[in-house]
């Protein structure tokens, strides 16, 4: 993601914090927590112009509403204080996938928000010559013959830095570094799934995290915000007082990989394909201009479970 991107998503995420705060306050307490990532989201909110300020303002109201509908323990009365907040980015890292949480301590309750601007990927992994992609996604450790299998393409591509190569210089990526590197990829994934039967349902925590959480994604040139609701294990959608006005089903996870090998006349592209509904692309890439060694992973969700329920909220 380029640092324009990056940055704009942070101001997203502020305006859809104060937004939040602005409108819970109307009806009961509610309280920003100002730590550093408040702060850097702020910052970056700062410093975009007026007009973006206006776009992401009319996108963050648009969603508010539909949030209050799914999740009436927010605006319940109470004398306890409502506590908002945004996550740092290691949490991402580490499995949780929520930018801001919206939390009640006196009754153990919270629900998180992953918010996006304009754009639907679900994540950014890499794979390197030195990283166990299988232990971090889903703790499975990767063979002796993955291993075996990428160390001629990452010794290529270690060769090609110490010569300051472009990307671009290279006589044919696609056959001596995309190609080899996914099968690598999907042959290793193949092992892992035929030894370890939950490896789908890991995949999808990896990818999605390990909480459950509402996508809140601005999508500019429609003029809408979109709502996807994750709830793969329950903790959505509880009713307080008031049953909630949209309900929010259960997701059930996937149970076995239907399908995994490369996009039709795609070299950078793999599809993988589990039952329930759930399909997710991941497209290889490099991120700069000069060869690394290491590569990302541009993961994007392709098919959703119907129990997936996506609002188009259009803007005023």
């Amino acid at each position: 993601m380029s640092t324009k991107s990056n940055d704009q998503g942070r101001a997203y995420e502020y305006i859809c914090l104060f937004t939040l705060n602005a409108e819970i306050n109307k009806v009961r307490k509610a309280v920003i927590e100002e730590n550093s990532s408040f702060h850097a989201a702020l910052h970056a909110w700062n410093n975009i112009d007026a007009k973006l300020q206006n776009t992401l303002t009319e996108s963050a109201n648009a969603a508010v509403q539909t949030i209050f509908d799914f999740e009436p323990l927010i605006l319940e009365d109470g004398d306890d204080q409502l506590d908002l907040k945004i996550q740092p980015d290691s949490e991402g890292e580490s499995g949780d996938v929520r930018d801001i949480l919206i939390i009640r301590r006196n009754i153990q309750w919270e629900i998180g928000l992953s918010i996006k601007h304009n754009h639907f990927a679900v994540k950014h992994s890499r794979l390197a010559k030195t990283l166990d992609f299988g232990e971090k996604w889903f703790g499975v450790k990767c063979s002796d013959q993955y291993w075996k299998d990428i160390n001629p393409i990452f010794t290529y591509l270690e060769e090609e830095k110490k010569k300051s190569s472009k990307w671009s210089d290279l006589p044919d990526k696609e056959n001596d570094v995309y190609i080899p590197l996914l099968q690598a990829f999907v042959d290793e994934l193949k092992r892992s799934n035929y030894a370890n039967p939950d490896i789908p349902k890991k995949m999808v925590e990896y990818l999605l995290g390990e909480f459950d959480f509402y996508k809140v994604i601005s999508v500019d040139n429609k003029r809408m915000t979109q709502i996807n609701t994750f709830n793969m294990h329950g903790t959505l959608n509880k009713p307080g007082k008031h049953k909630p006005k949209e309900t929010a089903p259960i997701v059930p996870l996937p149970t076995r990989i239907v399908s995994l090998d490369f996009k039709p006349n795609s070299t950078n592209t793999v599809e993988l394909y589990m039952d329930g509904g759930w399909q997710f692309s991941f497209r290889i890439h490099n991120a700069a201009t000069k060869v690394e060694t290491s590569l990302k992973f541009d993961v994007q969700i392709v098919g959703m479970p119907a129990t997936i329920i996506t609002i188009n909220c259009r803007w005023k």
